[in-house]
């Protein structure tokens, strides 16, 4: 009979990095404007606040550099990504895309339960302008739970990393006068288009609302 082979007890798993701890802490950091777009980052001064070594700061530092978060520039350190124009003119291009043809999946192939969700996210969005970050965080719930009714993981992975770039102009667009009262009204239309099964009229209404949001951005 052959031996059995020796199997080392299978260890467990270790809790979070501590390097991805403090990229969560820069990136809200980088998101309250605590660090601001443009703005060098000092590491010995970081290192100093949150009690820790260089090293797992510079493997967040690439987490964040990986997300378009942070420029790491040569011999200069890292700094926290400014958008020009144009970047922010792609970033919504692209979410355009993507989102509307999402918005049409939705509308045609969606279960009336998901169409039902997008509906009470709406209509909790619609009580939450007071609200700064609460509007924000609703906001982007009702448009990741958009991307998960469509049902394409590889849509929401790349939407997930735009998203986490547009926040660095947000201040920029939503928040322009007039620009919430707008924003709410072009969701219910697209609310209302996708829970009529119109995959056309959602699809065009969720590429104006990236449109005027670009424009308010500007």
């Amino acid at each position: 009979m052959a031996e059995l082979q020796h199997r080392p007890e299978a260890r467990p798993l270790s809790p979070r990095a501590l390097y991805e701890e403090v990229a969560e802490r820069l990136r809200q950091q980088i998101y309250s404007r605590q660090l601001e777009p443009g703005s060098w980052i000092d590491e010995l001064k970081l290192c100093a606040d949150f009690g820790i070594s260089r090293t797992p700061l510079r493997e967040a530092l690439k987490v964040l550099a990986t997300e378009g978060l942070v420029t790491m520039k040569v011999r200069r350190g890292a700094y926290v990504t400014e958008m020009s124009a144009a970047d922010v003119a792609q970033v919504y291009h692209l979410l355009a895309l993507l989102e509307s043809d999402a918005a049409a999946t939705v509308a045609a192939e969606a279960a009336t339960a998901q169409h039902d969700r997008l509906r009470a996210l709406h209509a909790r969005l619609e009580t939450e302008t007071g609200d700064r970050d609460v509007f924000f965080a609703t906001n982007e719930a009702f448009h990741m739970a958009l991307l998960e009714a469509a049902g394409n993981r590889w849509a929401t992975q790349v939407v997930t990393d735009l998203r986490k770039v547009m926040k660095l102009n947000r201040h920029h667009s939503l928040f322009k006068q007039g620009r919430i009262a707008e924003s709410l009204a072009e969701h219910s239309a697209i609310v209302d288009a996708i829970c009529a099964r119109d995959a056309d009229a959602a699809r065009r209404l969720m590429q104006a609302h990236f449109q005027n949001g670009l424009a308010a951005a500007a």
